[in-house]
Formats: C-alpha cells, structure tokens, sequence
C-alpha cells in the first residue's frame, strides 16, 4: 500500500510553517552511538503516541477526537468544513491517518536495524501498539502485521490492511511478548534508559504497570464484542499489577508542551457545552482546576450585567464572531510546561470498576473501585471533596444554557442525562451505574479526546448534546449517537485502490462516518431515546 504521506495545505494562521525544532539532530559520529539512536527512535515514537507535534495534535486529538468525544469545538470562523460538522477537509483526514504511520514505522526499524537491546526493542513494540490503536480507533481496518515484514524495508508503506479484529489480537501479543521481557529486566537499573525515553525514564517497573493496564483498556474496548476474551485478558492484567495511584501516571514529559498553542495563543478552541453541563450541574470541584472562566452579559432583575463563569460551546455549530466567542467560552487550563498525559490511575480504577460491574475479577467490588476513581481524580487535579461528591444522590447535568443566544445563534439545550454521581446498589442498575463509571471516567481523563470519542461509541456514555449541524456528505451519521469512524482520506482510493477496497470489504460496511468498528456491537437505540 502507497499510503498518502504529505500533509495537504493547511487551513488557517495556526498552521503556518514550523521552523524545524527537531530534537534529535546530531552530528554522523554521535549518530552512530547506539544509545543515541535508541534514545533518538524512542523519544520520536513517543511522540507520536499522544503528538507532541502541534498541528497532528490538532487534527487527532482536537479537531477529531476533541469534537467527537465531547471535550471541546473549534471557533475559527473560517472553517466551513469540520469535523464537528462531520465534512471535514480531506487534508485533515489525511493527517490522523497516514502521519502517525510514515512517521513512526522509519525510527522503529531504524532501531531494530542498530540494536538488539531487548528492553529497547520491547520498549518500541509498546510504543508502535500505543500509537496504532488510537489510528485504528478512528479509522477500523489499517496496515499492521505486513509492516515490519522482511519485505517491507525502507520507507515503503505498500502493504495491505489488517481488519480491526485482526489488529486488537496482534496488539495483545506483542503486548505480552513485551511484557515478558520487561519482566525477565524488571530490576535492571532505572539508569540504563533514564536519559533515553521521557514517560517513566527507565523505570521498568512503571511500564510493566502501564503494559498492563494499556491491556485492560483495550480489553475492555471488546467487552461487547468478545466478552469472554475480554474478561481473561482483563483479569490476567490487573492480576499483574496495573497502575493505581497517581505516582505512576503515565504522563510524558517534555521541553515545551506545543499543543498550548492552540488554546492560549491561537484561541482556536473552547470548551463543550457538554463538558460544562455535566460538571456544572454536579457542581463538580475540579472545574476550577480544568477550566479558565469565561465572561458573559447576562440579564439579571431586568439589567445587563458582566458574569463570570464556566461557558461552553455547542459542538458542530457555524462559528460566528471568534473574538467574542474567545472572552465567552471557557478554556483548558494548561501551559507549556505541562507534560502529555498518557493514562492516570483513575482511568484504571474506572476500567476495574466496569470490569467488576460486569462480574469480572477485578481485585475490588464496582462501587469501591468507582468511588476511588472518582478519589484519584480528585487527588490528581488537586481538588477537594471527593467523598461527599461520590456520595450526592441529587446533583444531574445541568441545562445548557448559550451565553451568547439571539439571533440565528440560539443553541441552548436541555440537558441529556439525569444519571445522578451517587452509586445505586442492586442488578437492576447495571446501566446506570455504567453510565456513572464511564461518565466520571470521562471527566477524569479530560482532555484525551481520542479514548473519550472510543468508550462514548462503545457504551453510548456520556449522553452528549446532538451536533448543532450535521453536514455529512453520506448522510451516515445518526446524530443522537454520533459519528463511528473516520472515513479513509481520498488520496487512499487513487494511490492504493487494491488495498483501499479490501480495507472497507473488512469494514462491513460503507466508508463513511456512520460505519461502525469491529468492537463497536452495544444496541444504541436505548442511548438514542433521551
């Protein structure tokens, strides 16, 4: 397969040009040093797993996975084709698809090629798994198992698609094997790749805890689908030991944090009014922590008044006066100095507390593994009042009121859940209590849009207000569900027609938006009926 490698033309000011900042620059003579070549592929595929690079980040994690999952929209006046709108531009399709793929496959083989360091080599194939599943995620069916083939040397990407069953099982293998050598170096000194990688920097003790629960995360994405696989796979990874508190987050560490860019510089992106809806009607503590307020004009008895408070934006609408909508709606906080967040312990505690709802052996019962989620999240944010936040029996998501309403821009809401935070014991609050773990999951690995867009598709949680606009090209896209996949971008059908038709063969369905994946199987139309 040819895949399509270049980035098409870019849309607005905010993807000028980068001067090139590479990291890893280094004379013919440093090259040839193995440790350099290992540290230079590993930082470069971790990179990629969560893109530091700033514009992929846009693409993946904001524009997609950031509309998709709910988290935030992007206010730039001048995009008439979204993803939020589901017409996105065939450029930023291309992006998400072919770049986490072109750019990470050169340095793996290029450290395979100087090194037979087991733990680098274990380390990288972690590392391919990572950043592949959040592409095969978006898109189902993608080129994997022929990839490292002897064959397939160089930059040559001409290999077929593997349907998405077929890449979860090769994952999950390479992920044991992994784990397997990490075990066998476990108490090798931090030293040895302390300088080389920036997520737990030469901890192997902390990446096994990740393996594992990157195993859980992906098991339980194939709850619905193979729930019996599901199970074992799951109980074996929290048998051996996932991570449970803050200190092991995986969180990855780095000299400037670009996608800052795009909140407090560029201003292209403010937070959802889902995200505000939920949190504010929970009256949720962190929400100081997470977001920066907004100012609005608001009537109150009868006079025009300057509010601050938390606002948040409708997905999908026609943005309309982005320098209004700038001091309205709310922003994350975040700062240059931040590191990536990878995974945290309350995503963990959240997938156990599925795992034991569903009557798998997850080391704790649902509602006590709930309720130390929702304590790790807390604790991570620096908030407080973790206890009597899991105990309100009371608080739902609140109406979504528009700060910004009149005209033709009245986009105010009701709110779309009534799922209380305060766990109700009993079988017959199986799906509720569902909705409450994947809910405060959600809240609590803000702002990871991608994995956020995957668990809302795969249980229909959290309820997420409808797109304001829905201008897929396919009509696909039944709007009280979402979208369930990102289309392949066009340059796949002139440059790779023989393997671009196997690959939506193996999607079952038509390439289009409304397409669901392979784990993607739970009966929705109880989660449409709101």
């Amino acid at each position: 397969m040819l895949l399509s490698i270049a980035l098409a033309p870019l849309a607005s000011s905010c993807f000028e040009d980068d001067v090139n900042r590479s990291m890893y620059e280094a004379d013919s003579d440093e090259m040839n040093r193995e440790n350099h070549i290992v540290g230079a592929s590993l930082r470069g595929m971790q990179a990629l797993v969560i893109p530091t690079q700033e514009h992929l980040y846009q693409f993946m994690d904001a524009m997609a996975g950031g509309s998709y999952g709910g988290y935030m929209e992007g206010i730039v006046d001048t995009w008439v084709m979204k993803f939020s709108t589901y017409n996105p531009e065939q450029g930023w399709l291309k992006a998400p698809f072919a770049d986490p793929i072109k750019n990470l496959y050169p340095q793996y083989r290029d450290m395979i090629s100087k090194t037979d360091d087991p733990v680098a080599l274990a380390l990288g194939k972690i590392l391919r798994v990572c950043a592949m599943h959040r592409v095969t995620d978006m898109f189902g069916p993608i080129p994997y198992s022929n990839m490292m083939s002897a064959s397939n040397t160089g930059d040559n990407l001409a290999v077929a698609y593997d349907s998405q069953e077929d890449v979860y099982k090769a994952m999950l293998a390479e992920l044991e094997e992994a784990d397997a050598v990490l075990a066998d170096n476990e108490h090798m000194s931090a030293e040895a790749f302390r300088k080389l990688e920036d997520l737990y920097y030469g901890d192997i003790s902390k990446w096994r805890k990740f393996v594992h629960s990157m195993q859980l995360r992906m098991a339980m994405r194939m709850a619905y689908v193979e729930p019996e696989l599901a199970r074992s796979i799951a109980e074996k990874a929290v048998a051996a030991g996932v991570i449970t508190t803050n200190d092991d987050n995986a969180m990855l560490h780095v000299a400037e944090n670009r996608s800052a860019l795009m909140f407090n510089d560029w201003n292209d992106y403010r937070i959802s009014a889902d995200l505000v809806s939920i949190m504010s009607g929970y009256a949720d503590p962190r929400l100081e922590k997470m977001l920066v307020k907004g100012t609005a004009t608001v009537n109150e008895n009868g006079t025009s008044v300057q509010k601050s408070d938390y606002y948040g934006v409708r997905i999908g609408i026609f943005t309309q006066k982005k320098d209004a909508m700038i001091n309205t709606y709310s922003k994350q906080i975040i700062t240059a100095t931040d590191p990536y967040l990878w995974m945290n312990a309350a995503e963990v505690s959240f997938l156990r507390a599925e795992g034991a709802l569903r009557g798998w052996s997850m080391g704790g019962d649902a509602q006590s593994l709930y309720e130390q989620g929702i304590a790790l999240s807390f604790d991570e944010r620096g908030a407080s009042g973790a206890d009597q936040y899991a105990q309100n029996a009371t608080a739902v998501p609140a109406d979504y009121i528009n700060p910004m309403d009149g005209g033709d821009i009245n986009y105010s809401h009701k709110a779309v859940s009534s799922i209380t935070i305060a766990w109700e014991p009993g079988d017959a609050n199986f799906e509720r209590n569902l909705e409450r773990i994947i809910t405060q999951k959600w809240i609590a690995i803000f702002p990871l849009g991608v994995e956020a867009w995957a668990e809302h598709r795969r249980t229909g949680y959290p309820r997420l207000f409808p797109p304001v606009e829905n201008k897929d090209p396919n009509g696909s896209v039944n709007t009280a569900i979402g979208p369930r996949r990102l289309p392949y971008p066009a340059d796949e059908y002139s440059d790779n027609p023989q393997f671009i038709q196997q690959a939506v063969q193996m999607l079952g369905g038509p390439d289009a938006s409304g397409t669901p994946l392979w784990w993607d199987t739970k009966d929705h139309s109880r989660d449409a009926a709101i």
